[in-house]
């Protein structure tokens, strides 16, 4: 099982930039584009700032998903 997530997805609606995003929650732009990746599961106090930005729930945003 994998945590999969629409930040791309958000981001995108959203009009953000990776670097936008990593500024408003604090990280890199790097920790943006592996979360898009898969390959970075958040923290819970990343994944609140993530949702805090998008003003959707958590589970709105990150979810199990099966590895394929």
């Amino acid at each position: 099982m994998e945590i999969k997530n629409r930040i791309k997805e958000l981001r995108a609606r959203s009009n953000l930039t990776q670097k936008d995003l990593a500024e408003k929650v604090g990280v890199t732009r790097q920790t943006i584009i592996a979360l898009e990746k898969g390959t970075y599961v958040p923290s819970l106090l990343l994944a609140m700032n993530i949702a805090e930005v998008f003003q959707e729930p958590i589970e709105q945003i990150f979810y199990k998903g099966d590895v394929e």
